[in-house]
């Protein structure tokens, strides 16, 4: 299991976003696109108990929705995946 788990979709700007960090980050995640399967969707909101993404799962069980690049940021510098 990657250390972070991304589940969103192309056409969400939030999800632009976070995955735009991650990757000027160099943070490896593995996408889960809610839009291509309903198993997806359905995890995402398992998790988060609501439908709002991106939602990103961490490996220790954590996660955000919606997060600001800030809190992003600071949950990855957290769980040592970031300086």
């Amino acid at each position: 299991m990657a250390e972070v788990a991304f589940y969103g979709a192309d056409w969400c700007s939030d999800c632009r976003r976070s995955k735009s960090l991650l990757n000027t980050l160099g943070v490896e995640y593995e996408m889960h696109d809610v839009e291509e399967s309903k198993e997806n969707a359905d995890k995402a909101m398992e998790i988060a108990g609501r439908k709002n993404i991106p939602v990103i799962r961490f490996a220790d069980g954590a996660f955000l929705v919606e997060p600001p690049d800030s809190v992003l940021h600071a949950e990855l510098k957290v769980r040592g995946l970031v300086d």
